[in-house]
């Protein structure tokens, strides 16, 4: 617990209305959206600037106490439990965009900014800000930068690092950094910017971030393409790119992933094939087109039973919404969702789907298959229950067999969730041992009190993934 010192230092900060530590407001950012982490933090604090921020990690650099800087808490990789206790940050105070700048296009947001209110602000002057998680109604663009968020655009247009130009960011002793600007090249030393992206929290606090914006694209079409075969949808996946085309997105649901979908969001999504892929082109008018007309025959020649373009923006924008609610509609079925995010080259695909089933097969789990398969970024979902221990453990021996097979075919751990602290077991997969002491030597020379998510990103002696603290 806070000592009663520390405990008014950081009220004097921010004000007592803004530092709480009741019961209820502990309650409340104990867990995010990882299923079976839970944890209270000593105290909450919503800092209202940057000069709050640097004396909130000034003291707390002193006093030892942990830090946990939240977004709106939908990670899925227990990145924002405060599994250590001390004081989850949040920004709902610092939630303004401050500037969109049409001359240089870019946009300047400071960390609370909601996700998709910054995509509307920037399309409303033309402008377009692609990454797109499917928590963008309520992801922070903080919380996206610290996990690196990926979306349903992410084949064509890639991933949030690829659009963050500059950062303010205040390190763990409280001092403040400004690395790169609104530029189109910059090589000044190190690349910090691309470090603290993607850094789960770990190494210091975002307090303001410059994005890059492209424009608008000017029109776009969406295509559905229907499967009996599971191979022949994820051999179409490799065909396609293989074809030099580069969908705005290519997604992935197999049957039981589309019949819970389809009963939740009842747009009409077909459940009696064993694949679907939805598909997505933006662009001119012409080569949209082109490229649909050219998928299209793709799928067919790949043994598509099913391939039909969306007649309107209506129809296309409710397949869309659907792919965005699976995880949703998914965690309808059982008590606990345990959802994954393994990731192979997109010539993959159709050997890791492979692997996948056959491993549900070997530890009698049920697990659904979606995601965005035009980057190889797959999300098998376990539907279990967390009360049953015994099918807890199975479903656990199934992700660590996933895991290693995606690294077995050249894939990773994860694609765009994070490694927090659900998957730190693993990261010694990718990252073998030699790279895992780089990371914590950077870890240690940003923040030697190990202060900033403690317990994230490396492991520690036990996978126990349930934690809980009084």
């Amino acid at each position: 617990m806070l000592n009663e010192r520390t405990k008014a230092k950081l009220i004097e900060v921010v004000g007592s209305a803004n530092f709480q530590d009741s019961s209820e407001a502990r309650l409340v950012y104990s867990y995010d959206a990882t299923p079976n982490f839970q944890s209270l933090p000593d105290a909450v604090i919503m800092p209202e600037n940057k000069d709050q921020v640097k004396r909130i990690l000034t003291i707390c650099n002193e006093d030892h106490v942990p830090i946990v800087p939240r977004g709106s808490g939908t990670n899925l990789s227990a990145g924002t439990c405060p599994t250590q206790g001390g004081i989850v940050l949040t920004f709902n105070r610092m939630n303004k965009i401050l500037e969109i700048d049409e001359e240089n296009l870019t946009v300047t947001v400071q960390p609370g900014v909601i996700t998709l209110d910054l995509i509307n602000a920037v399309e409303a002057k033309g402008l377009f800000y692609p990454p797109d998680p499917s928590s963008m109604k309520i992801s922070t663009i903080g919380g996206n930068i610290n996990e690196c968020s990926g979306g349903l655009r992410g084949l064509k247009y890639g991933v949030t690092k690829d659009y963050v130009l500059g950062l303010e960011v205040v390190l763990a002793n409280g001092d403040c950094i400004k690395m790169g600007g609104k530029l189109a090249k910059d090589v000044a030393g190190y690349d910090l910017t691309n470090l603290f992206v993607g850094s789960e929290g770990t190494l210091g606090v975002v307090t303001e971030a410059i994005l890059k914006l492209i424009p608008i694209p000017e029109t776009k079409q969406t295509l559905l393409a229907l499967f009996e075969d599971m191979d022949a949808a994820a051999k179409t996946v490799s065909a396609i790119i293989a074809h030099k085309i580069i969908p705005a997105t290519l997604e992935f649901l197999d049957q039981p992933t589309c019949e819970v979908v389809e009963d939740f969001a009842q747009v009409g999504l077909p459940t009696d094939v064993n694949a679907v892929l939805l598909i997505e082109q933006d662009g001119p008018p012409e080569v949209v087109k082109r490229d649909i007309e050219m998928i299209s025959r793709i799928c067919t020649e790949g043994n598509a039973v099913s391939v039909k373009v969306a007649a309107s923006q209506a129809e296309a924008e409710a397949l869309s919404t659907a792919r965005r609610s699976a995880l949703s509609a998914l965690a309808r079925m059982k008590p606990t969702t345990i959802l994954e995010d393994a990731t192979v080259p997109r010539s993959k695909i159709s050997e890791m789907v492979k692997a996948i089933n056959e491993i549900a097969v070997t530890y009698n789990v049920k697990i659904c298959t979606f995601g965005h398969a035009g980057d190889g970024n797959l999300h098998p979902t376990c539907l279990t229950d967390a009360r049953d221990k015994e099918e807890l453990h199975r479903v656990e021996q199934a992700f660590e067999a996933i895991f290693h097979k995606a690294i077995e075919l050249g894939g990773t751990i994860t694609g765009e969730h994070g490694v927090g602290e659900m998957k730190a077991p693993y990261l010694a997969l990718k990252m073998g041992g030699e790279g895992v002491a780089a990371m914590k030597a950077i870890k240690y020379a940003l923040d030697p009190q190990g202060i900033m998510n403690p317990g994230k990103i490396f492991a520690k002696d036990t996978r126990k993934r349930v934690v809980v603290r009084s």
